[in-house]
């Protein structure tokens, strides 16, 4: 795991070029703290910088930027590409020889037989590069299949800028930040910024599953980035053929895909451990990596003082039925608040996951002991694990063959009482009540999602709107009703598959590479963690999404093969709860020691002078929050983490002097490429020790 970053089209004397690069590449240190290193070619304009994180091949074979055998290619290269071993036996079979042990040697030499685009479908792996061809003189820049590893690029004054983080572009005198409207605007309804938008306008993020190239006579225009998998070319392949075998079929196929999937990503000459919180996702891949495995793995779990958010127990039982060499870190609520300050640069643009403080906490205790840990990410989106997936789909199925009148007339029913009165309510019948009911946390809170769904014109209306934080409305001076669609979206609406394969298909091209890859990703890498997520496997994803839906969902529970992989390895009692998620109990900080931070932040002079949101709106939400009717914190985090992004970028300079954000987003003009951003050292904890 890596940090890669440089430019194309800045020609300037090689020391000048050095210089810069070395800039650069120090914004990155974190995701890479052994080893750096950079290449240029003067005449084109072009630099490539590296900084590693030893995995695989720690010695100097291994370095980066590195030279394909043939002389043709120059890569840097941040990820693991899995079934190199496979690769590298079918490449010598062809005549190919290695000096290294690296994946990253084993790209390159693919690259020289059968080019890089006809490459990329044959990797399975997580990754970002930039591989500079000598012979067409031409970059070409490629991200994994589902984003796990991040990748930003865009042209400015002339130049084109590439790296794992913005900070690394930041750096670099031709960048120009200035605020994208549309960007701000699909922040307020996701809560994070998706690809391939980035919070600065000309600045992209390179899409899941594409690549882009740029050559010498197309600067600054280029083609397009064009896709080499589609997540929906998947899922309509598993409509056309679809598993039809008996469900022991299924769960032995399951047992032997995601068993492969798991050994693949074990292979590291470093420590190597897994997050486990005793959930059903995290536990299948400890559960298998412990059946595969000689020695005892090594399992992280963070637990709370808050019972109704606390999953060390759970996770404990696991672990002792297993038998890993588990760790356990009971935090206090003031030692997670202490990792708030850090959010805004780990990020690099607003995010409000409000997950990632204790994602990032975890990241820290594993850190300790090991450099790689596995992680159960995507087990939901590909396995059906959301309530959505199971009841909300059922209750969208039901509720829009009503008439449309019918349905505005129960919804306004259901928003006659405030979600805390509702609570109350079934508290007082909950005797009564079928035992699934009894499971549902905040009821109240449920049945505001279900007049919502009833109120829906469509299901991509509902949709949208059960995953959107605030309206557009709520962004000042934005001239759009509604945030541009993404292509999940698109999808949503369009496709005519069932209601829950839409779902998710939606999330798997939205949610998870834009919300749940990016916090993994920034709160690991942030202090050189490798994560590894083995239900992203190509094979598994594929054959998941040809299970028929029985296999996967009933009205009131998900990831129903994925529970029965699972009882083979752990007793289902120990595993079969309520899902709880990842989550702090932020609604509680923010009315308490939370309090005063958030008030600063949310304050009518700080709103007004900011000048991005409807004060009005933003005040009520805050007013209500703080009565205790209401539960708003993960409203209210997002705009609290877009202010405090904003006290970071304030920080930033251009040339001499201070820039206003608040100026840069009414004002639409274009900075100089001469006047030049160079980011504050401090900020950006800039050092000059690479060499």
């Amino acid at each position: 795991m890596c940090g890669i970053t440089g430019f194309l089209g800045w020609q300037k004397t090689a020391s000048e070029m050095t210089q810069q690069v070395r800039r650069m590449v120090a914004t990155l240190e974190h995701r890479g703290p052994d080893d750096a290193g950079l290449w240029l070619d003067p005449g084109a304009g072009v630099a490539l910088g590296h900084r590693r994180l030893s995995i695989i091949d720690p010695s100097s074979v291994g370095r980066q930027p590195m030279h394909s055998a043939g002389g043709r290619y120059v890569i840097v290269f941040n990820g693991e590409i899995y079934n190199f071993h496979c690769l590298r036996r079918e490449l010598e079979s062809l005549g190919h020889n290695f000096r290294g042990h690296s994946d990253t040697e084993v790209l390159l030499a693919a690259f020289e037989q059968w080019g890089v685009d006809d490459s990329l479908p044959r990797l399975n792996g997580m990754f970002a590069f930039a591989v500079w061809d000598c012979q067409l003189r031409q970059l070409q820049l490629a991200r994994d299949r589902l984003g796990e590893k991040p990748l930003y690029y865009g042209w400015t004054g002339g130049t084109l800028l590439f790296g794992s983080e913005l900070k690394a572009l930041q750096v670099h005198p031709s960048f120009n930040p200035l605020v994208d409207h549309d960007a701000v605007a699909l922040y307020l309804r996701l809560g994070y910024v998706p690809a391939p938008y980035s919070i600065y306008k000309g600045i992209r993020q390179l899409a899941p599953a594409m690549s882009v190239q740029f050559g010498m006579s197309s600067i600054p225009a280029s083609p397009g980035p064009q896709p080499y998998w589609s997540a929906r070319d998947v899922a309509k392949h598993a409509d056309e053929e679809p598993f039809r075998g008996p469900e022991s079929q299924a769960l032995a196929e399951l047992d032997r895909i995601a068993s492969e999937a798991v050994r693949l990503r074990m292979v590291a000459d470093v420590p190597l451990g897994a997050f486990l919180s005793g959930g059903i996702d995290s536990s299948t891949v400890v559960a298998l990596m412990q059946a595969q495995s000689t020695r005892a793995v090594k399992t992280f779990t963070i637990g709370f003082a808050e019972r109704e958010f606390n999953e060390a127990e759970s996770a404990a039982a696991v672990a002792r039925h297993l038998g890993t060499n588990h760790t356990e870190l009971c935090l206090t609520p003031a030692e997670l608040m202490e990792l708030i300050p850090r959010l805004p640069l780990m990020y690099d643009e607003p995010f409000a996951d409000s997950s990632q403080i204790p994602t990032h906490a975890v990241c820290l205790m594993a850190r300790k002991c090991v450099t790689v840990a596995l992680s159960g990410d995507g087990g939901d989106e590909i396995f059906a694990g959301y309530v959505k997936y199971s009841f909300w789909s059922a209750a969208w199925r039901n509720a829009s063959r009503q008439p449309h009148l019918l349905r505005h007339l129960l919804a306004t029913v259901l928003n006659s009482l405030s979600p805390a009165a509702w609570d109350a309510m079934i508290a007082g019948v909950s005797s009564v009540l079928p035992r699934q009911w009894k499971l549902v946390r905040r009821p109240g809170e449920k049945l505001q999602i279900l007049a919502s769904l009833l109120k829906a014109r469509d299901f991509l209306d509902w949709h949208c709107e059960f995953g959107s934080q605030w309206k557009t409305s709520t962004l000042r001076m934005y001239n759009g009703d509604h945030a541009p669609l993404l292509e999940g979206d698109i999808h949503l609406r369009e496709d005519s598959s069932d209601v829950t394969r839409r779902m998710m298909l939606h999330d798997l091209l939205t949610y998870l590479p834009g919300d749940l890859l990016v916090k993994v990703d920034r709160a690991s890498m942030a202090i050189g963690l490798e994560t590894r997520a083995p239900f992203l496997d190509p094979n598994l994803i594929s054959f998941a999404a040809r299970l028929p839906l029985s296999m996967l969902v009933n009205r009131w529970q998900g990831k129903l093969l994925l529970r029965k992989l699972l009882y083979k390895y752990v007793p289902q009692e120990l595993v079969n709860r309520p899902k709880r998620g990842f989550s702090i109990p932020l609604g509680d900080w923010l009315r308490g020691p939370l309090r005063h931070w958030a008030e600063e932040l949310l304050s009518e002079r700080r709103l007004k002078n900011d000048g991005f949101f409807a004060v009005k709106a933003i005040r009520a939400a805050w007013e209500a929050h703080l009565s205790g009717h209401q539960d708003l914190s993960n409203k209210l985090w997002t705009i609290l983490m877009f202010q405090s992004w904003l006290d970071a970028v304030k920080s930033v300079n251009l040339g001499s002097r201070q820039v206003s954000m608040q100026g840069l987003f009414q004002s639409h003009e274009e900075f100089s490429s001469t006047g030049g951003a160079v980011a504050n050292t401090a900020l950006f904890g800039i050092s000059e020790r690479v060499t």
